[in-house]
């Protein structure tokens, strides 16, 4: 069955990026700590980014996040979805107008103009389509930005979330949570690591 996995890297106050996020500066000043598990040697850190690279049957991302990653500092041949494990599945992307020009024409870009729900719609038919055609469960992955993840769960639209709480204090930037519905977590897995606590939750709905 394909569920719908958030997956994100937040810092211990609560944000995905640091302040002053862009285009040429993504993760905002000193954003750069949420992601030092994906790029470290840890074992731990290796074998989780590798299994949600793996099940990725389908990607969505919002339009600030794709025009940081397809932006001129973004994902090359080396360094792309997931990190060091560089993969290529489907990518939606939620925006309000299309792109004039795409610079990773290497990726399956779809852009969705009508809203969140119908672009995870779209990437669960994706992912469903790659499961059949490999014979392996995959899910559709929430990669954020924070904007993205917070109003999927808000929306009700997430099955499980998967939270890389960075062990650092940004003390400003892009808000995981704000504020909406309550929504009720149940632990399934905590591992932590050198550089980070993974923590998953199954979300009710």
């Amino acid at each position: 069955m394909t569920r719908i996995i958030a997956d994100i890297s937040v810092s211990l106050d609560g944000f995905v990026t640091g302040p002053d996020p862009g285009p040429d500066n993504g993760l905002g000043t000193g954003g750069e700590a949420l992601h030092t598990w994906a790029f470290s040697d840890d074992p731990d850190d290796r074998r989780l980014l590798r299994e949600g690279t793996a099940r990725s049957g389908a990607v969505v991302l919002g339009r600030n996040l794709f025009d940081v990653v397809d932006g001129p500092q973004g994902w090359d041949d080396t360094t792309g979805y997931g990190a060091g494990e560089v993969g290529k599945p489907a990518f939606v992307v939620v925006t309000s107008s299309t792109p004039t020009s795409v610079r990773t024409t290497d990726l399956d870009w779809t852009f969705v103009t009508t809203g969140l729900a119908d672009a995870v719609s779209l990437a669960r038919e994706r992912a469903e389509a790659t499961s059949a055609d490999t014979g392996r469960d995959l899910d559709v992955i929430l990669m954020g930005g924070g904007t993205t993840v917070g109003s999927a769960l808000g929306a009700g639209l997430v099955d499980v979330l998967t939270l890389h709480l960075a062990p650092v204090v940004l003390g400003a930037g892009t808000p995981l949570f704000t504020r909406g519905a309550p929504r009720t977590l149940v632990q399934r897995s905590v591992v932590p690591t050198s550089t980070a606590t993974h923590l998953t939750y199954d979300v009710s709905r």
